[in-house]
């Protein structure tokens, strides 16, 4: 469950903080309201590719950071593998500098953006008018069953 998310120079956006509470999530808002920046965000944080007009101001770096509790995941497997620390509260960065480059972490620990991705695919799921939903995929639901009813 993402639990926090912090934005640093992205598009529109000098520093944002935002918490959100267990259960479904919904952004909602009139046209202009900032809706796409703030998945943008989230899409970096979570592994899209980034790009330098991404940031606000081109002499600073972008910082995005997200705080995911994990603990009902089943992701210990997933941290082994990628010889990453397992942590039931874990923390996602990911840094867009003005040279153009990108970095991603987590935990502290260096990582490819293909990791983040796939992290990333198993900790959120976007979904916005027109796309296809990944609650019509039988493993995505098994795991979600088991992750509601706590089974480990």
């Amino acid at each position: 469950m993402l639990s926090n998310l912090s934005i640093k120079n992205y598009a529109l956006i000098d520093n944002l903080n935002v918490s959100f509470t267990e259960g479904f999530t919904i952004i909602t808002g009139e046209t202009g309201a900032g809706k796409s920046i703030l998945l943008g965000g989230l899409s970096l944080v979570l592994g899209k590719r980034a790009d330098l007009s991404a940031l606000r101001d081109k002499d600073q770096k972008c910082i995005i950071e997200a705080e995911f509790e994990i603990k009902k995941y089943k992701l210990q497997s997933f941290f082994n593998l990628n010889d990453l620390d397992y942590e039931d509260l874990t923390i996602v960065r990911r840094e867009i500098l003005p040279s153009g480059k990108s970095r991603a972490f987590i935990n502290d620990t260096p990582i490819t953006l293909d990791i983040l991705s796939q992290l990333g695919n198993q900790l959120i799921d976007v979904h916005s008018q027109h796309q296809t939903l990944q609650l019509g995929d039988n493993d995505f639901q098994i795991k979600l069953i088991d992750a509601l009813a706590e089974n480990r």
